[in-house]
């Protein structure tokens, strides 16, 4: 019976060892034979031989034996789920790759820990996220499947993407083709449009909540932070408080203003795509509270200042995303895509040209200097054009007075 527990333990921990990318399939079977190898002289477990070839480190060991015990601790409770292994985890949930029986398709579960299990606004944030989810329909937002509760254990059911996310290509080093991020960026901008067109603000727009299939296709998940414009009640609970990452926020975010709505998203689609293609954040600092008070203060450096490969065209598109007054950025996805696609067929962005110029506009009303974007689109006021013509008649009357003094004083020296 020992025997049996030990190979069926061995299976498990093999398995899990390969979903977690910590060890091969060819290391597992390796190790596995040269258990059954040594069975009668020197019997031992698959963990020891994975020790032993240095597959796998005591620290590693430790953390997949944890994930084995809370994964058990999960499948046992949850009916109709057969868990395979801990995805990941956050301040708020775990979540696990699983399978859902009767229908034999990969799922992922996201687990409430216990220890808000006790606290009702956590309980019901929870739920709230499923029902919002479960709103939503579209080919770029991970689809919610079922939410529910057993045994004290919250659960959310949802489509498992495999793939990576946008924030582990970041974490690499890597800096987006212009092309490529325009090409998920506009799959993201279809996602919140539909959100948008439903009443609903995603609030937590980043790269972690950003998932590419293996197909390329985006998937934006985690409705964690989303709301309701239309639920005042929640809007009031939360007025005063920043909720959403500091490196993407939008300014009323960080001022919690009750009034949030999808503009807020559009700047940290925008925070978002300047990463992408710059490679760093827009705004920097040691700490959050001055990262956000960077986001409320602190001018954006053109990110074709930065990556100079960019061409004008997404670099004011970014710029009118996130500017920080939310009446002078696209009021609509639909603005956004309209520019985003415009820019990727190589066309200038009307909308966000025409921002541009109604600032320009408004600067001069108030006597502001324009400083215009490109050489070529510089304009000169009425004012600046008659002093130059005044100029122009004074110098000409100068020169003209020395000409005539020239000759005088040649004709008196010829005279003598």
């Amino acid at each position: 019976m020992a025997d049996n527990q030990i190979t069926n333990y061995d299976t498990i921990l093999g398995r899990f060892a390969v979903d977690q990318k910590l060890c091969t399939e060819e290391e597992i079977r390796l190790c596995k034979d040269e258990l059954k190898a040594r069975a009668d002289t020197n019997p031992g477990t698959l963990e020891q031989v994975l020790l032993e070839k240095r597959y796998l480190t005591k620290s590693q060991a430790s953390r997949l034996k944890d994930v084995i015990r809370e994964s058990k601790d999960a499948s046992g409770q949850i009916p109709g789920y057969k868990v395979l292994g801990k995805l990941g985890s956050g301040a708020m949930a775990v979540v696990y790759k699983a399978k859902q029986i009767s229908l034999d398709r990969t799922v992922a579960i996201k687990v409430l820990p216990k220890k808000f299990v006790q606290k009702s606004d956590y309980v019901e944030r929870f739920y709230k996220e499923g029902r919002i989810a479960a709103k939503l329909n579209h080919n770029n937002i991970v689809q919610a499947i079922d939410v529910g509760e057993v045994g004290g254990l919250y659960y959310f059911v949802m489509e498992y993407v495999e793939g990576r996310t946008l924030y582990d290509d970041l974490s690499k080093g890597k800096v987006f083709g212009e092309a490529e991020a325009l090409d998920l960026i506009l799959q993201l901008s279809n996602a919140l449009g539909h959100a948008h067109s439903l009443g609903l603000v995603h609030r937590d727009v980043k790269p972690k909540n950003i998932m590419i299939n293996k197909d390329n296709v985006v998937k934006l998940a985690d409705m964690g932070l989303a709301r309701e414009t239309s639920d005042i009640k929640a809007a009031k609970h939360e007025q005063g408080k920043a909720f959403g990452t500091p490196y993407y926020i939008a300014p009323e975010q960080i001022r919690g203003l009750v009034d949030i709505d999808g503009r807020a998203d559009i700047y940290a689609l925008g925070a978002t795509l300047f990463h992408m293609v710059t490679g760093r954040v827009p705004f920097e600092a040691t700490a959050p509270a001055e990262v956000m008070k960077k986001h409320l203060k602190e001018p954006l450096v053109p990110p074709d200042h930065i990556n100079t490969a960019l061409s004008a065209g997404i670099s004011e598109v970014i710029e009118v995303m996130m500017a920080k007054d939310r009446d002078e950025r696209y009021r609509t996805m639909e603005e956004v895509i309209t520019d985003l696609q415009a820019v990727r067929e190589g066309r200038p962005p009307l909308l966000a040209r025409q921002k541009f110029n109604v600032e320009a506009l408004e600067g001069l009303e108030e006597g502001e200097a324009i400083v215009s974007r490109q050489a070529a689109d510089k304009t000169y006021t009425e004012e600046v054009v008659s002093k130059y013509r005044i100029g122009m008649v004074i110098l000409g009357g100068i020169c003209l007075l020395l000409l005539l003094a020239v000759l005088f004083m040649a004709r008196q020296l010829m005279q003598q």
